[in-house]
């Protein structure tokens, strides 16, 4: 490992790509984690096995074997039966991967748990990341969803005032009597005669 950013960044991506979800846990499997650490996996396992105190259940779980078969399928591992894992693997918790490194207590354990621990603060930050876009998300359809509706409110009442009713009859402006109204409309009908007659 050296400290070039480029050759950092490829590090922490190599880790990252390692880490799995199980448990709802992102986690890094014991034979991973050993060969970063530059140890084999059953020296490892030894060395986790024998500083239990440091390593509590919450930091390391060992898989199930349905757990085991599904690993196995998705990433081809070899079967038990044929020079493969005779034993159920460990997945260390991003706390067991620095509790692992002192226990190892080896300088490339302790300048590895640097780059295991940048790798889980980079996936934190992208789930953290993920999850303020699905807000914004969730936040943009209420507001294109109350828009519609403002939308449809408008475009109803427009087109109520470009077609008014029809049978309405209107009212005459001013103060007007009941006999003004008859009178008006002997006047209104004499004036119209006389308008067309003189065509």
């Amino acid at each position: 490992m050296t400290n070039q950013p480029e050759n950092q960044e490829a590090q922490i991506a190599d880790i990252a790509g390692a880490m799995l979800t199980l448990r709802d846990q992102r986690v890094l499997l014991d034979a991973d984690l050993a060969k970063l650490y530059g140890v084999a996996t059953k020296r490892f396992n030894e060395q986790v096995r024998r500083n239990l105190d440091r390593v509590p259940s919450d930091f390391m779980f060992q898989l199930t074997e349905q757990e085991f078969d599904s690993l196995r399928s998705q990433f081809a591992t070899s079967n038990i039966g044929r020079g493969g894992r005779r034993y159920l693997p460990y997945a260390i918790t991003e706390h067991g991967t620095i509790m692992a490194a002192t226990i190892l207590n080896s300088p490339r354990a302790t300048e590895v748990s640097v780059y295991i621990v940048r790798a889980f603060v980079q996936l934190h930050n992208l789930v953290t990341t993920n999850q303020e876009i699905m807000r914004k998300l969730s936040e943009l359809v209420r507001k294109v969803s109350s828009h519609d509706q403002a939308i449809a409110g408008l475009i109803n009442a427009l087109s109520k005032l470009m077609n008014p009713p029809s049978n309405h009859k209107k009212r005459p402006i001013g103060f007007v009597t009941p006999e003004d109204t008859v009178t008006n409309s002997k006047k209104i009908k004499a004036i119209s005669q006389d308008s067309i007659s003189s065509f």
